[in-house]
């Protein structure tokens, strides 16, 4: 079976509906149908905001697509920028010196170790952890229990955690829960013990420090973060090493000595906190194996963290597709084929010229068909539910070569495995045996891997991958630069007059939460046409003509919950996609008129 098809759910039971789903990026809507034994059998996702930022950048100059396209989100910001100038620079013909695609290298991890940590930590941990929980554990057992998961991290003493617990206390006691508030916090789906719960708490909060130190990488090679300055053909950063440090410096050797400060200290808080984390709470989850829908099916990945530039066979994380399961086939992937990447809207608020044909992403259109939906039963102030036969989001359905494909550091996981990535292999195969020999369970790969906790673990092994591969980054700048090379960008086509009447590219990355084109194409020196298919966009996407269902619903169904009215299974396998809907659906006015105006001060 190569797809996950609708007409074998059965949307006969009781609906449930999740709106809005929180804690992530974006505005999103969930329905469910559950048979007498609360187990899922039917899944409807849905985006409900508009996509329009293609207008937006139509007749716009394309060296200034990044800055408009990098605020898609302000969590996914660099990825976006980073895919935008690739794909201007692809149309153009413009090679980057190997400092600028060193920079890059380091931009780009820091973006996925800071998403990944935030994930987790404040995201979708509370989809595991009880923090009130935390009130009734034994300070000095917790104690016992941070040095059995990771002897290495220092904050591990008694007191360390009574302090801890001391600050949730007077944080509860305050009435003032903020997003603890709402909590199912008596449902018995949450199982972790009281020192367990303590601990998580604990990390959550060291986790907010962390998070705010990574960043600053970015504030040295890109001006800023959120937001970082990009550039059509290298970096926004100047290189002096005799330079002096200041705000705006030329980059020198004192800031490249705090970027190497910055990975230091997130290689030790993703290997000494993270990753164990991650395992312990599969262990204590260790029957949860569910919420794995297309990984076990159909995983896409465009590869990632190419080490000699223009050679893909050296990228870190390697391109390719698996479909049906199988693992002995590797499929390669073209984004230039308009046969392998097609986006419908056959279940999307959206219309095409020429139908319900698919449409590869240099030719797309989004014209949105506001009269189109949404179909609901209800009101429009209280939609009970929508009408998944007909359209229902404002998310298109991508597919590649007809396939619905999951997209993701699970599917990067997957292929990297698959593909006999040494590194990866390692790490899996470490992750694994820590998971069996901690439950005395002998789960196989395949059993584990594709699963919700499988793909929360993958987050976690992409950010190791990603902070050791960037001490080797850093290495390598630092030599080039000894060396005497200080360029950090090629400026040679930057007047449009040097640019052809006509050209197009596509840009690709492998986002935080997966596989990221941009495809644009340039006429007269302004964009034409400019599409971003978003990992969001993959995994989040409605039904098809077809009836194959996205990654979401798919991953949703034979799930049993405890309490449907408490949908905290939902929330579990919807978050460890960490999805932004934001990326995959923009707001704008149906008239195109202005929404709103803030006034900063």
């Amino acid at each position: 079976m190569n797809d996950l098809n609708s007409s074998s759910l059965d949307n006969s039971g009781r609906r449930i509906v999740v709106d809005p789903v929180t804690r992530i990026e974006g505005h999103m809507r969930c329905e469910v149908n559950v048979d007498k034994d609360n187990i899922i059998r039917n899944a409807v996702s849905t985006g409900t905001m508009w996509r329009g930022l293609e207008v937006i950048l139509k007749g716009r100059d394309p060296r200034d697509a990044w800055a408009f396209v990098e605020r898609i989100c302000g969590v996914c910001t660099g990825c976006h920028a980073l895919t935008s100038v690739r794909a201007v620079e692809d149309a153009l013909g413009i090679d980057i010196p190997l400092n600028a695609h060193i920079i890059r290298h380091l931009m780009d991890k820091t973006l996925n170790i800071h998403d990944h940590v935030v994930h987790f930590y404040h995201l979708h941990a509370l989809d595991w952890v009880n923090p009130v929980n935390a009130l009734k554990a034994d300070p000095v057992k917790t104690s016992d229990l941070q040095k059995k998961v990771s002897i290495a991290h220092p904050k591990s003493s008694p007191g360390y955690f009574k302090d801890v617990q001391t600050r949730i206390k007077k944080f509860v006691e305050s009435g003032q829960l903020g997003l603890f508030a709402n909590g199912y916090w008596t449902n018995p789906a949450y199982k972790l013990p009281p020192e367990a719960d303590l601990m998580a708490v604990a990390h959550y909060l060291e986790a907010l420090d962390m998070q705010k130190e990574i960043v600053k990488i970015h504030t040295i090679f890109g001006g800023k973060n959120p937001h970082p300055n990009y550039m059509v053909g290298g970096v926004a950063c100047a290189i002096n090493l005799d330079g002096t440090g200041s705000s705006g410096a030329p980059v020198n050797m004192t800031s490249l000595n705090f970027v190497l400060e910055r990975i230091r200290e997130a290689e030790a808080f993703i290997k000494n906190v993270y990753i164990p984390d991650v395992i312990a709470i599969a262990t204590l989850y260790k029957d949860w194996l569910y919420g794995g829908g297309l990984a076990a099916h159909n995983v896409m990945s465009y590869g990632t963290h190419t080490v000699v530039p223009g050679d893909r066979s050296t990228d870190l994380v390697p391109a390719g597709a698996i479909i049906g399961g199988n693992w002995d086939e590797i499929h390669p992937v073209d984004v230039r084929n308009p046969d392998e990447i097609q986006e419908f809207v056959d279940h999307s608020w959206y219309q095409y010229a020429n139908g319900a044909k698919g449409l590869h992403p240099w030719d797309g259109e989004t014209e949105a068909k506001f009269e189109l939906g949404p179909n609901f039963k209800g009101t429009k102030t209280n939609i009970k539910e929508l009408d998944e036969s007909a359209k229902y989001s404002w998310i298109k359905s991508p597919r590649w070569k007809g396939h619905a494909m999951e997209v993701g550091p699970l599917s990067r996981y997957i292929i990297g495995y698959a593909s006999g990535k040494e590194y990866i292999k390692e790490q899996v195969d470490r992750s694994l045996h820590a998971f069996n020999s901690a439950t005395g369970m002998d789960l196989g790969l395949k059993q584990f891997l594709p699963s919700t906790l499988g793909r929360t673990l993958a987050r976690a092994l992409d950010s190791e991958l990603c902070v050791d591969s960037m001490l080797d980054d850093w290495h390598q700048l630092v030599a080039n630069i000894k060396g005497g090379d200080s360029s950090t960008a090629n400026v040679e086509k930057w007047d449009p007059s040097t640019w052809p009447k006509e050209a197009k590219g596509v840009g690709i990355n492998e986002a935080p939460r997966g596989a990221l084109g941009h495809w644009i194409k340039i006429k007269d020196g302004k964009i034409e046409n400019y599409q971003a298919v978003v990992p969001t966009t993959w995994n989040g996407s409605p039904r098809d003509a077809n009836g194959n269902i996205g990654a979401f619903e798919a991953s949703l169904l034979n799930t049993p919950m405890e309490r449907p009215d408490e949908p905290v299974e939902i929330l579990r396998t919807l978050h460890s996609f960490d999805p932004c809907l934001a990326c995959s659906t923009h707001v704008m006015a149906e008239d195109g008129q202005e929404l709103t105006k803030v006034k900063v001060r």
